[in-house]
């Protein structure tokens, strides 16, 4: 017992300004990730904005704030002891968080997508059809979903396990064991949870794109109003696009890690190209209050407005 106690896990022979950068560079995005996301939070659940659509923006800014507020701490403190401290179940509950608010962003990015595609390519069938109970019914579907796809390693369903991952001050799903669960889990994993909604949202904005060119055409000479209700929806794609493909690009390093242990030459991987993939994944959580805070004037005058009155108190 007392040995468990002093070498819970095992560690990795690196040198120690390694883990303790890492440790910084996870602290600022951490801090970052949960003021941005909580303005955001702050500044869409005002009245006026309240909307379906935007209860899906919200929804993004909640799973992104929970991902810094659940990982930021423990991978800051478990760096700067250059070891993972908090033992086996501290190691399966924080895993199981970054796999639950990770899964959770991509599914709600992909229904934004959608929600996208049919405001745009389908006005008219689609006005009145998003009330806010449909739109909270279709978020708790989300995390319904997202649950049962995290929830298996925690558990040790066939073999599935959360592990430490690369310099072992952090914890994921073992995807480097090479067996056929594991192995079966990890493709499930990735097709369900990031290929089959990235082609969905490809897809939507193909369409997205095609419908606005052929309708700019249509109606350059209509109402002035019509270009300017077309222009809005565009703008708010747009930001939405952003937003997603900067996800998909911060969490493709680690998605090439993992496929590339899950082909069996996970002995190629060193503790860095484990970590360092894992940080950058994990900055995705800070994409969405940037981008709001340079393209939405409502959510820059809230992020003001809390400001002074930090200065106030």
């Amino acid at each position: 017992m007392e040995g468990d106690v002093a070498k819970p896990f095992p560690t990795v022979d690196v040198p120690d300004h390694a883990h303790y950068t890492i440790g910084c560079v996870i602290l600022v995005i951490g801090i970052t990730g949960m003021v941005g996301n909580f303005l955001v939070i702050y500044a869409f659940s005002n009245r006026s904005l309240r909307t379906p659509a935007n209860m899906f923006i919200i929804n993004l800014a909640v799973a992104d704030f929970l991902m810094c507020v659940t990982q930021t701490p423990t991978f800051f403190i478990t760096s700067m002891h250059k070891r993972w401290i908090f033992g086996e179940k501290g190691c399966e509950l924080y895993a199981f968080c970054g796999a639950l608010f990770g899964i959770c962003s991509m599914i709600t990015l992909m229904i934004i997508a959608v929600d996208r595609y049919f405001v745009i390519t389908r006005p008219l069938t689609s006005i009145g059809k998003m009330s806010h109970k449909r739109a909270l019914i279709i978020l708790i579907a989300a995390w319904m979903y997202t649950i049962s796809w995290s929830l298996p390693p925690f558990f040790g369903w066939s073999e599935c396990a959360y592990v430490p991952e690369g310099l072992l001050t952090s914890c994921t799903w073992d995807y480097v064991t090479f067996t056929p669960s594991v192995r079966a889990y990890t493709m499930m994993l990735f097709v369900f949870v990031f290929f089959i909604p990235l082609f969905v949202i490809i897809y939507c904005y193909m369409c997205i794109f095609r419908t606005i060119r052929n309708t700019t055409r249509s109606v350059s000479l209509a109402h002035s109003s019509s270009r300017q209700q077309i222009q809005g929806e565009w703008k708010m794609a747009k930001v939405a696009l952003i937003v997603i493909l900067l996800y998909v690009i911060s969490w493709s390093p680690y998605s090439c890690v993992a496929l590339t242990a899950f082909a069996g030459y996970a002995d190629m991987l060193t503790p860095y190209m484990n970590s360092v993939p894992a940080v950058i994944a994990k900055a995705s959580a800070i994409h969405n209050p940037i981008i709001y805070a340079i393209t939405h004037p409502k959510y820059r005058y809230c992020a003001a407005l809390l400001s002074s009155s930090s200065v106030l108190l």
